[in-house]
């Protein structure tokens, strides 16, 4: 566990109020710069769910080498000036517990943190607790950044996984390779369907295994780059029939390129 980053960010102070400072763990999702010296970072919290957080003082070319705990994935815990009735909150402090990337920056890490990053900001929307599926981020992460092999399937088992979190799961997931998978009921099927959203059945038979091995097992799964994207675009379709803001991931072509 990586700590010892942390940054004040000064509080507006509006006609004397002083709002209540609350802490919570949260994971970094996504960012965009505001202004020439603000970003509005996006976190998933384990005491508010999901967050949006300005961060004043942090896009100037001064305070950018210091902002390399907000990428994607990056685990962090952050005080903040909270008012309920507004959607953007104040940061106060920030410190950094867990980066899978690492500080530098793993290229190949990094690029499944920024494409999963995108993917959790475009899926996660409730602005309350969810417990099991933080520890089930938070988790994920954290065997992710002491992940030595097999990194290349670790974006595959993170999707399959989280599924079952998002109550989508698919069913019968031990199919033969004869079998094709139904997008629309997420099951694996010996007759396609008659609706036509299904996939074919090399694919189907490299989603059966995804979804019906365990970390371990996974990351031992031997995948050529074009059966990872393969398998990659369809667990994204079948998302996206349940999340439609899915049908335009910016940074998958990222990803893409690095497994080619």
């Amino acid at each position: 566990m990586k700590t010892g980053i942390i940054i004040a960010i000064k509080c507006l102070n509006l006609n004397g109020f002083i709002p209540m400072i609350e802490t919570s763990s949260a994971i970094v999702l996504r960012q965009f710069k505001y202004s020439d010296s603000g970003i509005i970072t996006h976190l998933f919290t384990e005491k508010f769910g999901r967050l949006a957080v300005m961060v004043k003082g942090a896009g100037g070319r001064r305070s950018g080498k210091h902002l390399s705990y907000l990428q994607p994935l990056n685990v962090v815990n952050v005080s903040i000036y909270n008012r309920p009735s507004r959607e953007i909150q104040q940061l106060k402090e920030i410190s950094l517990l867990i980066s899978p990337a690492g500080i530098t920056g793993n290229p190949v890490k990094s690029a499944i943190a920024l494409f999963l990053g995108e993917v959790l900001y475009s899926v996660l929307r409730e602005e309350t607790p969810q417990p099991d599926l933080f520890e089930y981020i938070f988790k994920s992460v954290s065997w992710f950044g002491n992940l030595e092999d097999g990194i290349p399937n670790f974006h595959l088992a993170f999707l399959a996984g989280l599924c079952s979190y998002l109550g989508i799961e698919p069913s019968g997931s031990r199919a033969s390779e004869e079998m094709v998978f139904d997008y629309l009921n997420g099951t694996f099927c010996s007759i396609p369907p008659a609706h036509g959203h299904y996939e074919g059945k090399h694919v189907s038979s490299v989603l059966s295994s995804v979804f019906s091995s365990s970390w371990d097992e996974i990351k031992n799964i031997p995948l050529t780059g074009s059966d990872r994207n393969e398998a990659l675009a369809a667990i994204l379709k079948y998302y996206s029939f349940h999340f439609p803001s899915l049908r335009k991931i910016n940074s998958i072509e990222v990803l893409r390129q690095v497994f080619q």
